[in-house]
Formats: structure tokens, sequence, C-alpha cells
């Protein structure tokens, strides 16, 4: 499928790897080719995606970009963009393709499904590596001033300004050669993922390995699955590897992290969900994943008038807590302030919208991001910083999250 895909300019593929805690509707889902396209900066960026899909009674598959945060509240980005990837695209695919275990289900328009079903089928099977050229990835931060501006995040803490930020930093490549597909497949043996996707927009591709869901939407009900804690993984010693779970679990430091980015979803939601009906179904649940254990925490709620206007819940929850901090417009600011690249599509999300107005996208964290023409490529990791953060320890949590990454390009 991905072989057959690589060609169209434009497409999205989203697997679960038969993690089952997501609740996934599907195995893999590949939307192939354009109908039509969305794209716009963010101003009018959520009143033209309800348009567009008034317009288009359609699967949608896109992302909305972090700096969509300039939309929703009155604050700007000025910071270096080198990927360019759109503030929001969306797109109504030619084809498309569900996969579970035994079934595969063709959609297309204009095509012969069974045409696509041959094609695929006489695609190479394998994935083979084309020409690669990364010779050294760099932060945009010394760690020296890392640790500097942790300092400064204190003080807005101390100071009362805030009481959690989210502060990423950008590792980078210039000069960078790189064969998308053959590196989306290796990141997904190194670190298979409940949200991963590989994500194609006219020479700019995400790679994603993330574990994180930003929102789904059934019917009436909506979901959102906030990540706060992280430990390190020990394969070779089963013993250490529970005894991280256990003090994840266990961790103050950690569990505070978690209950304050859940308070700020259930205040997200409660914008939209009917009063009373915003519920925490799960707190501190911690999950594994190939390189860590994350804490992580599950809340619901019923929308108002069945969600029909769907942007509003988008207006009203993004960008997602866990990536911003609280209070979570005076952290956007600050944020602004210390980070030395925008985010883009990082920190975003991507995902689908069905014919009948139900959802469900990620958050873009544990990413490869490319821009082919430029020959650059970006992969960007955070944490969140409290009063009792250490900035070692800090440091140290985005070196691994970006781990399987650099792996991924060696």
């Amino acid at each position: 499928m991905l072989n057959w895909a690589n060609e169209f300019g434009v497409f999205c593929f989203l697997d679960n790897n038969k993690y089952n805690f997501s609740a996934p509707s599907f195995e893999c889902l590949l939307a192939a080719g354009t109908l039509t396209i969305l794209e716009s900066s963010a101003g009018k960026a959520f009143n033209s995606l309800q348009q567009f899909k008034q317009k288009n009674d359609d699967w949608l598959f896109g992302h909305l970009s972090y700096d969509l945060k300039n939309e929703i509240e009155n604050l700007s980005s000025a910071n270096i963009d080198k990927v360019k990837f759109p503030d929001i695209f969306f797109f109504v695919p030619q084809v498309l393709l569900l996969l579970s275990d035994n079934e595969l289900k063709i959609g297309v328009i204009d095509f012969d499904a069974d045409k696509i079903f041959d094609a695929i089928s006489s695609s190479p099977k394998n994935i083979t590596p084309g020409e690669m050229k990364v010779t050294d990835i760099k932060s945009r931060f010394t760690r020296e001033e890392y640790f500097s501006c942790l300092d400064q995040l204190h003080k807005h803490i101390v100071r009362g300004d805030c009481y959690e930020v989210n502060f990423c930093q950008e590792f980078f490549a210039d000069n960078a050669i790189i064969d998308p597909l053959y590196v989306y497949h290796e990141l997904g043996q190194l670190s298979p993922n409940p949200f991963s996707a590989f994500y194609k927009v006219e020479g700019k591709y995400l790679l994603c390995a993330s574990p994180e869901r930003y929102l789904k939407k059934t019917g009436n009900k909506i979901y959102s699955q906030p990540i706060k804690g992280t430990a390190k993984r020990e394969l070779n010693n089963s013993f250490e590897d529970e005894n991280n779970k256990r003090n994840l679990l266990s961790s103050t430091k950690e569990r505070s992290e978690n209950v304050m980015v859940v308070d700020l979803v259930r205040n997200d939601l409660s914008k939209v969900c009917i009063e009373g009906s915003v519920k925490v179904e799960e707190l501190f649940g911690v999950y594994s994943f190939p390189q860590v254990h994350q804490m992580i925490s599950t809340v619901s709620g019923d929308l108002k008038n069945n969600g029909d206007d769907f942007t509003h819940i988008f207006r009203a929850t993004f960008p997602m807590g866990s990536m911003t901090g609280a209070p979570k417009k005076r952290v956007m600011e600050i944020i602004e302030l210390y980070e030395k690249t925008k985010r883009g599509i990082f920190s975003g999300a991507l995902g689908y919208i069905t014919p009948e107005g139900d959802f469900d996208f990620n958050v873009v964290i544990r990413s490869i991001i490319y821009n082919a023409a430029g020959k650059y490529l970006s992969i960007q990791a955070g944490s969140a910083i409290t009063f009792n953060s250490n900035a070692e320890k800090e440091y140290e949590e985005c070196l691994l999250k970006i781990e399987a990454m650099k792996k991924a390009l060696q």
C-alpha cells in the first residue's frame, strides 16, 4: 500500500499498530490523491474548514498546525520556519483504503476499485532504501542555553505567570537527503505507536510515531487522552523496567503534571459539552511503548447539539493542553519568547473527519518532519516544566524522546 501511495503528491497513512487501549476504528487507513483541497493560514482557517466540510460531504484528511493558536487567541509567531507546512491543510481523497486484519475496503471516485487493488498487489512487497545523507543533527540550543531558559521559566512560575510550561527544542539538519518512506518504515520498526502516520503534502513529509490522541468524536461523545509523565524503558532488564514503571506511577511530580493537564482538558471540553457530562474515565494510566512508559489519562464528555459545528470544538480545545501548559494563553505567549523555532505542524494534529462528522486526531509528537525541496530535516521534542523540574532531567527527557528518530535516520 505504501509503495503504491508514494507516487501521489498528497497522501495520508494512519496506523494504530494493533494497540487496543486507544479504541481504534481500523488497523490502517490510507487516503491518496486529491479531489479537492483546502489550504489556509491562521486568521480564517477554521471558518474555511467548516465551509469546506459543508461543500464536501465526504471523508476529509489533513492537519491543524500549532500556529492556529494565532487565530484562536490574540497571538503571533515570529520564529523561523524552514519546514513550511501550511497552517491548515485538508483534502478529499481520490482513493480511500481501510485495512483490518482480514479485509481491505477500497473507496474510489473516478477510479476502478479492481484496478486499484491490482496496482497495490503488483507494487513491491518490500520497502528498500533510496539515497540517504544526514551528516549532522544539531540542536537550536546548547545545553547551557537550554538550562538558562529553564531558569527563566522557573522565574515565571515563581511569579505566578503560569504553573506548567511545555517547552520544546528543535533538533535539525541542513542539506539532508532522506528517503521518507524508508525512514518511516524504519521508525515504525523501532517505535510502533498507536497514532503513527506517514503524511505527504507536495514534497513536505511528516513521519510520525505518536503515542497520543488529541481528540476523538463518535456521535455526540468526545474523548481526549492527554499524556504527561515519562519514564525510560529498560528492555534488557525486566526488573528495572518494572521498577521504572512503578516509579512513574508513584512520582509526585509526574502525577501533578498529569492532573494539571487533565484539569485543563476538562475545562476545555466543558466549553462544548453538556454541563455535568465531562468526566475523567481513567486517571494516571501507565502504558508501555518501545522506548518509554507514559502516563495517560482519558477525559470524555457529551457534546451539545451533537457537535455539529466541529470547528467550534477545535477552537475550544486547540492547541492541546499537553503541548502548551497552563494557563493556556499565557504559556503560549511565554513559549513564543523562549523557543527558537516555529512549531508548525509539530504539536499540531493530524487525522480525519468522516462523512457523518465523526473524527479522530493525534498529537504530532515523536516525529521527523522533512522538506525535500529545501533539504531540511526537523525533529522537535519537549517536556513539561513545573516548579519542581530539574533542568538536567528535562534535557535528558528530550534526548530520550528523539532517540528512535535518530536511529531511524542511521
